[in-house]
């Protein structure tokens, strides 16, 4: 049966009913049909002195390209800790229609744990990604309309981006005003995906509705001849991109298959982007359960990393344990196994694979301290002696870990996961930094390449380092910086997934996000618009005779 099946059968409650679980008011939601809901941000304030919950972070190893099961996981253990009497939330990324028409599909969970109604989330759900949409493109919009107008601010260099929430890699690089009218000014411009976008950045880094607005003022578009940074501000634009982006601000309310309330709000890409769901709906989550569950796109290096160092920042606390998520199929890709093979039993790829994973776990416990188990996604096609081995391998080590069947099982295949966690959240950790934000910009980009990703250094372009040169005698050396690189692999080449041989880190260009508060560092191919597949998730989606939706996975 299908995922998509699987939801549509699925015993919903009415939203007001999943928000009464949580103690939450129907004058505190806004209905979106019977499933979903906005929830006020004036019941953050309102539950500001309450004591927060345990949190708990799902990451994952470098996944293959169809991913590894986080939100599976992360699901599964939210209804798990529910069936044995906890009161728990999810707090997670909303689905962006890139991956849904691309390669991956949606991210809604799959089998007997996912969040519903799963293909309204996988689309347009309450709008919050089209918001994010026009108020980026409204500021592109205003940028040009100033030039066209007479050029008050002396505007000579534009870098703010227009986006879509589609991969669509002929609007990389493109060239605008080319109308021919009189003051319209040709120039190359370009298109980023939606959530690789500085507003969806700021979206879910900021604190309340004014802090969203002053991020936005602080976004530089561009600068004028003599080098001087210009601002959204300087062009009267922040009130009316906060305008757009109001109801969508709040959190949006919807449940698992098995009721478990669930938050999902904000989704920026891991690979390109900061990847972790919105402050305030993590902040909301451990003030409503006991135990709220929140994920870091893609693997460990990425997500976790960006989710440690950067949003931490803004949390009044850090996870109290973290869930690395393994497969087999995927620890055999990263030992050398061809994707089309990766069904088929096979010790020797699995145990050259198992180095990918130790590395994600050295790095969550000795580096950022953290109390970690590894989650096991069972696959129908995972063999007794592989699952067996891996068991061995990291009991030998002294890796804590759960096998999860919650795919097939529901609630009661994370049962043994969600005990383990409710005993790892009740042991001390002493969290570190990565860096500190006082190391400069090099030295902040070094110690993630050397210390996370086992680089043996970083190699910088010209124009790359004096962009960094520049941001640190104007103010911004004090940043935290994301870096955006392939999740495939711990270095910068999507094709060396056993980083056997010694390797560096390659930076070719760096980009402020001054209203996001950080530094963006592209390395290697990365791009900030992906592309299509040979063939897309789209080719399958579909509505049927009853006008169902259909194709969806």
């Amino acid at each position: 049966m299908e995922d998509i099946e699987i939801a549509r059968n699925a015993k919903l409650k009415n939203i007001t009913e999943v928000a009464k679980k949580l103690g939450v008011d129907e004058d505190y939601i806004e209905q979106y049909g019977k499933y979903k809901a906005k929830i006020s941000n004036k019941l953050f304030e309102d539950r500001k002195n309450d004591r927060n919950g345990k949190l708990i972070l799902v990451t994952s190893i470098n996944p293959t390209p169809l991913g590894e099961g986080k939100t599976t996981i992360s699901i599964g253990l939210a209804d798990g800790l529910s069936q044995i009497g906890k009161k728990s939330i999810l707090a997670l990324r909303e689905p962006s229609l890139g991956p849904v028409f691309g390669i991956k599909g949606g991210a809604t969970g799959g089998g007997y744990v996912q969040v519903a109604p799963m293909d309204e989330i996988n689309l347009h759900f309450t709008g919050d990604i089209h918001a994010i949409t026009s108020a980026n493109n409204l500021l592109s919009a205003i940028i040009d309309n100033h030039i066209f107008q007479g050029n008050e601010l002396e505007i000579d260099k534009v870098i703010w981006k227009r986006c879509v929430d589609l991969n669509d890699r002929a609007l990389r690089k493109v060239e605008i005003c080319l109308s021919g009218e009189k003051n319209a000014v040709p120039r190359t411009d370009g298109f980023d995906i939606t959530v690789a976008s500085e507003i969806m950045a700021i979206f879910c880094l900021a604190e309340d509705l004014d802090d969203l607005k002053r991020r936005i003022g602080n976004i530089v578009i561009g600068y004028n001849k003599r080098g001087e940074e210009i601002t959204a501000k300087d062009l009267k634009a922040e009130g009316a991109m906060t305008v757009l982006l109001k109801d969508a601000f709040k959190p949006n309310l919807v449940q698992t298959l098995e009721n478990t309330p669930a938050i999902i709000h904000g989704g920026p890409f891991a690979n390109i982007a900061h990847g972790c769901n919105s402050v305030i709906a993590t902040k909301m989550g451990m003030k409503l359960a006991d135990y709220c569950i929140t994920e870091a796109g893609f693997g460990a290096d990425l997500g976790a990393e960006k989710f440690l160092d950067i949003k931490c920042r803004n949390l009044p606390k850090t996870p109290d344990a973290v869930v690395c998520v393994a497969t087999i199929k995927a620890l055999k890709y990263h030992g050398g196994m061809a994707i089309e093979d990766i069904k088929e039993e096979s010790i020797e790829y699995l145990d050259k694979g198992i180095h990918n994973l130790l590395k994600h776990i050295d790095n969550l416990k000795n580096v950022f301290r953290l109390n970690v188990i590894v989650g096991i996604n069972k696959y129908i096609t995972d063999t007794d002696n592989e699952i067996n081995y891996l068991r061995t391998k990291l009991q030998e080590k002294g890796v804590n870990i759960s096998l999860v069947e919650a795919w097939a099982m529901g609630g009661k295949g994370a049962l043994d996961l969600a005990g383990k966690i409710v005993d790892l959240c009740d042991t001390p950790s002493n969290f570190n930094y990565c860096y500190e934000l006082e190391d400069g910009i090099k030295e902040k980009i070094e110690k993630i390449a050397t210390k996370i990703y086992g680089a043996e250094g970083v190699e910088y372009t010209e124009e790359a380092s004096e962009i960094i040169s520049n941001l640190e005698k104007n103010g911004y050396g004090n940043m935290p910086v994301c870096i955006a690189k392939t999740q495939y692999s711990f270095s910068d080449d999507a094709k060396d997934l056993l980083c056997e041989n010694p390797f560096k880190i390659h930076v070719k260009d760096v980009i402020l996000k001054s209203g996001a508060g950080f530094i963006v560092v592209l390395t290697g191919n990365i791009f900030t618009m992906p592309g299509l597949p040979k063939v897309p998730a789209s080719e399958k989606i579909d509505i049927d005779e009853n006008g169902e939706i259909v194709g969806i996975f």
